[in-house]
């Protein structure tokens, strides 16, 4: 039987390698997870008894899980998505700085600090890939 995400796709099955067609099946699921994260904060926000709400607000918080697995999934799986999943999340910076400090020229980077005697440094912590 076909996975219900075969429909959807914009290549003939029979050319796409098993991974592609995985990485395709994670990708509508997340889809659908953030899709359902979002109709039940509406459902939520819209209710007014407040038993009801709490189901929706709990059903919202599996569906961010289940999100987030996949997010897991896909940083595991494809290396460019681990690398944009690195440098994006978990910042303190401003978003759009972020990507425009990960991005940006290593040779319009400022050096690397040097030893001098008074001591010694060990550079940047920061992967680089």
């Amino acid at each position: 039987m076909p996975d219900s995400s075969e429909g959807l796709l914009h290549e003939a099955p029979e050319t796409l390698s098993t991974m592609a067609r995985d990485m395709h099946r994670a990708l509508i699921s997340l889809q659908e997870e953030l899709e359902a994260v979002d109709w039940y904060q509406q459902r939520a926000e819209s209710c007014v008894d407040e038993d009801l709400r709490a189901v929706f607000e709990h059903n919202r918080r599996e569906e961010i899980e289940h999100a987030a697995m996949l997010l897991e999934w896909l940083r595991r799986h494809d290396p460019i998505f681990a690398a944009h999943l690195r440098d994006d999340l978990f910042s303190h910076a401003p978003i759009t700085d972020v990507e425009a400090a990960a991005t940006e020229d290593p040779q319009t980077q400022p050096e690397e600090p040097r030893a001098d005697s008074a001591g010694f440094t060990i550079g940047s912590l920061k992967e680089h890939p």
